[in-house]
């Protein structure tokens, strides 16, 4: 089975960061961790940008990111993530060619 991973930056609208983190925290946290093929995600602040939210995942197969977008809360998580973005997010797909610790 080939791994996928997916970057994506969020810039929020100045001081709007925290209330993104919480809507992801409303909707996503608990789906991403039961959801069998995401085996790593990672939900960080960016260090340099007081703004900028980071999300990293890897996962288990092809079609990981489009299991999380078809939930049938999805439409209501961007939309109000959407209110707090100052511009739009960055998505990055990437195909891992090692990975410490597993066989890709």
């Amino acid at each position: 089975m080939s791994r996928k991973a997916l970057y994506i930056r969020h810039k929020a609208q100045p001081g709007k960061r925290e209330e993104v983190k919480r809507i992801w925290e409303k909707y996503a946290r608990a789906y991403i961790a039961d959801a069998d093929g995401q085996i790593a995600y990672f939900y960080g602040f960016d260090d340099n940008d007081p703004d900028v939210i980071v999300a990293f995942q890897v996962h288990a197969g092809e079609t990981g990111a489009d299991d999380f977008t078809r939930q049938s809360w999805y439409p209501d998580y961007e939309r109000e993530t959407a209110a707090l973005l100052a511009e739009p997010s960055e998505f990055r797909s990437i195909t891992p060619q090692w990975i410490k610790g597993t066989a890709v």
